[in-house]
Formats: structure tokens, C-alpha cells, sequence
């Protein structure tokens, strides 16, 4: 008899960023933008992926749920609401020691997702959909090549 378990993935990414939080450090997690529900701002995108600071200090507000980690950023000087299912992760790390763990990409039922993300909506229905700005909250790949990325319609696109 197997018996079907959740995944293991939440947990995981909880207890690192934790741990690199409780050592001082800054926690980032790389992102699959191509994993059903992610939103975050697209024109921050480089080869699919998108490298997120996500330490208290540079968030507005962080919700580590049970599904996804939900925060609040600025963009170019505008708070964004970005939402990320934990299956999306491929990385959780420490930007200053590199101290962290890569993950494997899972891609969540998009009929569970969509329910969960219907009651998120009941929760916050003020969320306004993601849109491209200027600056990210210091994105690694691209603050070390001192370039902005080009500027793109701002649009919301459904990634199965």
C-alpha cells in the first residue's frame, strides 16, 4: 500500500530561510517564472528565471504559506504583490556565502492552484495584477551587470 504525501518542498524552503535569516544573512530564492501561478514582474526575467531578495529588510511584507510565499515589494519605486508556489523554487540560498540548498521544479496541479488561489482572493481583494517596472529589488543578475532591463508592455500571462 504507498501512501500519497504532500510534498516536502515547503518545509524545506521554510527551515532554510529561516536558518539563513536567524545567521544574519540574506536570503534569495531563484524562481522558474514558467511554473503555473507565479506572478512577478516579467521584464526582470533572464533565461526563465527571476532571483528574488527576500529577507525581511527588503520586503514589505513576506507571508510564507502553506502553497506559496506571497510578498510585497518595490519595483522601480512601486509596491508589487508577487506570488510564488513553492514548486517554482529551484534554489533557496545566502547572497553572501552562497549557503543553501537547489531544489527540483514541481509543477503543482493547476486545479488545486486555482482554488487556492481563489481564496487568496477572498483574503486580499485589492491585489492588483503584477506589472513590469523599472528597478527590481536588487536582483543579483542584474545589478552585477550594471544594466537595466529593456523596457516591456506591462502584461499578466497564464503559464501552464
Amino acid at each position: 500500500m504507498t501512501i500519497e504525501m504532500t510534498s516536502n518542498k515547503p518545509y524545506i524552503v521554510k527551515a532554510f530561510y529561516e536558518w539563513i535569516s536567524d545567521n544574519d544573512l540574506t536570503p534569495y530564492i531563484v524562481v522558474d517564472v514558467n511554473v503555473y501561478g507565479v506572478m512577478v514582474p516579467m521584464a526582470y526575467v533572464n533565461d526563465g528565471q527571476i532571483v528574488l531578495n527576500v529577507s525581511g529588510s527588503a520586503v514589505g511584507s513576506i507571508a510564507l504559506s502553506d502553497n506559496s510565499i506571497e510578498l510585497s515589494a518595490r519595483f522601480g519605486g512601486k509596491l508589487e504583490h508577487i506570488s510564488v508556489p513553492y514548486g517554482a523554487i529551484s534554489a533557496i540560498y545566502a547572497k553572501e556565502n552562497g549557503a543553501g540548498t537547489s531544489l527540483e521544479i514541481e509543477h503543482p496541479d493547476p486545479e488545486a492552484l486555482e482554488q487556492d488561489l481563489t481564496l487568496s482572493e477572498v483574503d486580499a481583494p485589492n491585489i492588483a495584477a503584477v506589472k513590469a517596472t523599472d528597478n527590481p529589488v536588487k536582483d543579483e543578475t542584474i545589478t552585477e551587470k550594471n544594466e537595466k532591463p529593456k523596457a516591456k508592455k506591462p502584461s499578466l500571462t497564464v503559464v501552464k
